[in-house]
């Protein structure tokens, strides 16, 4: 593995990197450490969801205060933005409700009593219409709830609605759901990223507190990144995927999406720090929740003993210049070359300065055949979609009167096409079996770095 300061400047080119960023990026990374060690003090560090809950526990409002507060913001900003494709506003009162007499009553409801979620349309709520942004799927009222979702109830979470999405989660741009668009909530000519663009719209509006989305190839975190909130796509095999529609089963993900809109500005060198606390410790609560092995039986974690990750994150008044200290960091040096956009490649080399500020350490790694994984992915995500959205025969699901031609988008149609071409006899060997050669070849040559992996 090698440092940062020493494959940056010689193998990285200088006009890709930013000439005087890049300069000054690897003379800090040579200079000989000075821990200083200040504390920082900000005001109002607790979380989201945590000053909420607060607040409800001291008597300073009530649930249905707070739901309706959200009920009104949807009403005024959702028929421009776009984020819901359903509400369940009766539903949602009746809990808030239940909410309000068990805190009078002095129970406590959970640590997400009172917070109203989004739900993306493709993880199945009980009775509630779960579309996954299809026409195949406008008439299905599931019986059950997703595991994720039961999490949240039992916790006391308050499910607003289900938010828009593509297509069975084929899109980045939330442009191809059959029903509505979604549109980014700070430049509305501009879309909010996708798959999960309605759920980072929501939250981005403050249209509800935290929304739940799904990530296949970068389906929470790209749209949170799109739209300024924090999106956290976990493990693979952390949470369940019980109840979730499935687009490519070995890759799709369930994660939270939260707000960083209130996190004081703590940092003095830059506002792009990668230390969103509060966004991140709401991120972390509801992970929490929804990680408890209890009847996860498509869990890695099912016998393992739940982890409170959020009681890992330091109270922000005790925060100090040093959190990353003994933290590790890598650089894949192919994501950053030719044919990336300067102002991207910029504020990577500006993130990597901050870690380093913050105690890291960050090197730069060489994955020469990188270039291979975005292709293999697609193969092995088509190949995966055509196979599952074959149960959308119009006689399970789907109505009589139409046809799987007439019911699914344009994009679903050409990503089944190509998967089922991927698989086909003449060409699984070309195509499907180099892809999952790609994909082993990657998995063993990262695990050859050495690396510590945090899983998350």
């Amino acid at each position: 593995m090698s440092s940062a300061a020493a494959l940056l400047p010689c193998q990285l080119s200088a006009q890709v990197l930013g000439r005087d960023n890049l300069r000054g990026f690897a003379k800090n990374r040579l200079k000989p450490r000075q821990v200083q060690r200040h504390v920082f003090w900000c005001s109002g560090g607790l979380s989201v969801i945590r000053k909420v809950g607060d607040r409800l526990r001291q008597g300073d409002t009530t649930a249905q205060e707070i739901l309706s507060m959200h009920l009104e913001k949807i009403l005024v900003t959702d028929q421009a933005i776009g984020s819901f494709v359903s509400q369940q506003i009766d539903a949602a009162l009746l809990e808030a409700k239940q909410i309000d007499k068990k805190l009078s009553a002095g129970l406590d409801p959970g640590p997400l009593a009172g917070i109203p979620f989004g739900i993306k349309d493709n993880i199945c709520v009980s009775n509630v219409p779960s579309t996954a942004g299809s026409r195949i799927l406008e008439t299905h009222y599931p019986p059950f709830d997703s595991h994720v979702v039961s999490a949240l109830k039992a916790s006391g979470a308050i499910i607003l609605g289900k938010t828009n999405l593509d297509e069975f989660g084929m899109g980045s741009t939330t442009e191809n759901s059959a029903f509505r668009v979604t549109r980014n909530p700070w430049d509305r000519r501009r879309v909010p990223g996708g798959s999960s663009g309605g759920s980072a719209a929501a939250v981005a509006q403050h249209q509800c507190i935290a929304a739940l989305g799904s990530d296949t190839g970068g389906s929470i975190r790209q749209p949170a990144s799109f739209c300024g909130v924090v999106g956290l796509k976990p493990t693979f095999g952390l949470l369940s995927r019980h109840g979730l529609m499935s687009y490519a089963s070995s890759f799709d993900c369930i994660g939270p999406v939260t707000s960083s809109v209130e996190v004081p500005f703590c940092f003095p060198w830059t506002s792009f720090s990668p230390y969103h606390r509060s966004g991140m410790k709401d991120a972390a609560i509801v992970l929490s929740v929804m990680s408890k092995p209890a009847q996860q039986i498509d869990s890695t974690v099912q016998m393992a003993l739940s982890s409170l990750y959020h009681e890992h994150l330091p109270d922000i008044e005790r925060l100090r210049t040093w959190p990353l200290l003994g933290r590790r960091f890598a650089i894949v040096k192919e994501t950053i070359g030719p044919g990336v956009d300067i102002s991207v490649v910029d504020r990577i080399v500006t993130a990597a300065r901050d870690i380093e500020k913050l105690g890291g350490v960050v090197d730069v790694i060489s994955c020469p055949s990188f270039h291979l994984g975005l292709p293999a992915y697609y193969i092995l995500a088509v190949s995966e979609a055509s196979s599952n959205l074959a149960r959308y025969d119009n006689i399970r699901f789907g109505t009589a009167d139409s046809s799987r031609s007439e019911d699914f988008g344009d994009e679903v149609k050409r990503r089944i096409l190509m998967g089922s071409y991927a698989l086909s006899a003449g060409h699984s060997d070309s195509y499907y079996k180099r892809a999952q050669e790609v994909f082993t070849t990657e998995q063993q040559h990262l695990h050859s770095l050495n690396m510590t992996l945090y899983n998350v």
